[in-house]
Parts: C-alpha cells; structure tokens; sequence
C-alpha cells in the first residue's frame, strides 16, 4: 500500500515524492474505490454522484504518470481503470443508469462482489490472448460509472453484452491495462468466473521485464 502524499501535508516536510515511489517500485496496481471527482475530466458533479476524494485522484494521477513515463507496468481495478481513461483524456459517465448508457444492471449493492455478468473479450485483443482465445467471460460487476469518451491512444479490450467498456489497454506502452472488474474477488469457488491467474501473472511478468531491463 502506497500511503496517499499531499505537498501541503505534514509528509511533505520530510521530502518524498511521486518519484520516489515510481523508482523503487516494479509496477503499480491502481484499485477500486471512490468516484473520480467528475472537474478532473472537465465536469461539474451531479446528483448521482456518488463519494469522491479529490486528494487520492491527484496521486493517483500523479502516479499513473509516473509509471508510465518510466516504462513501468500499471494494473488498474474498476476505479483504476476509470482512472487510465481519464488520464489519457478519457471522460466517465457519472452513473450509467441515469445516463441511460446501459441496458443491464452493473451493480446490485445486496449482492455486492458476488454479483456477475457476461462480457466480450474482443477478437485479436491482447486480453483474449491471454485468455487462449475464449471470446466469452463472466466477472463481477460492482460499478455505476463507466467509459463515456474513450481515453486518447487507448483500445477497447473487452466490452459487457449491452456495449459498456469493460476493459481498457494503451497498445504503445508495455502494460497500462485496466479492467472494469475486480479480479482479486475471482476464486476458484466460482468456476464460471475469468481466472485471475492470466491477468496477474502478465502484470508481474511485466514488472520483472522492466526490473531486469537496465541490468541488461
């Protein structure tokens, strides 16, 4: 867990920084959690908004940045992947139901991470590949927002049966992958679900790359 830094808080004073973090670190899994604070992607908040925390997005942003510019793997999770979009640009419906960008329920807060839906790993996508080949998945769906404007450089890996991106990947960098789902909450108690292992295993795969490449 990275703590969260601000500039103007007490941390401040003992001098760490973003790029602290970004060169001792392998790679950064950016997890779910808060609505983004819609300013971030040239929005005001509206009513179905739900919490956000402006302090994170900042370093999280920060962070993603960072990674990226150092050729470092980033893995990001429901609110990680909301974060890549915007970062590249992208913009965020604040609720997809209101928005009546959906045709499905995306979250069922009584079932919470137990609740699923199909997806579609699209053809010749790097996340199908991983998948040998398997077109068709189902996962946990746990969110209200989604992809409203496709990130800048960004590709769509996977998509849920009414069209909402569910996967996200920026083909020009090594790893910068988001996914709508959380695959830490993937078990083998389930066997219908996407294993987690493919998912995972490439990220640290990619993070090793990345260690042993200056030794090279």
């Amino acid at each position: 867990m990275i703590p969260t830094v601000e500039r103007t808080d007490a941390l401040a004073r003992s001098q760490v920084a973003t790029q602290d973090y970004v060169s001792l670190l392998d790679g950064l899994v950016l997890q779910g959690g808060a609505d983004i604070d819609p300013s971030v992607y040239g929005e005001r908040p509206t009513d179905v908004l739900g919490p956000i925390d402006a302090i994170r997005d900042r370093f999280e942003l920060e962070l993603l940045r960072g990674f990226a510019a150092a050729g470092k793997p980033v893995l990001g999770v429901c609110r990680g992947m909301q974060l890549i979009n915007v970062a590249y640009g992208g913009s965020l419906h604040q609720d997809l139901e209101t928005a009546r960008a959906t045709t499905q329920t995306h979250r069922k807060l009584e079932l919470y991470d137990e609740f699923t839906h199909g997806v579609e790993l699209l053809p010749n996508s790097w996340l199908r590949s991983i998948y040998e080949n398997s077109p068709n998945a189902v996962v946990n769906s746990i969110h209200h927002q989604g992809v409203k404007r496709l990130g800048e450089g960004l590709v769509v890996e996977a998509t849920s049966h009414d069209g909402i991106i569910e996967a996200v990947r920026h083909p020009k960098l090594d790893f910068m992958v988001g996914v709508q789902w959380h695959p830490e909450f993937h078990d083998a108690g389930n066997p219908r679900l996407l294993p987690t292992e493919p998912l995972l295993r490439a990220f640290l795969k990619a993070a090793v790359a990345r260690r042993e490449r200056p030794r090279a």
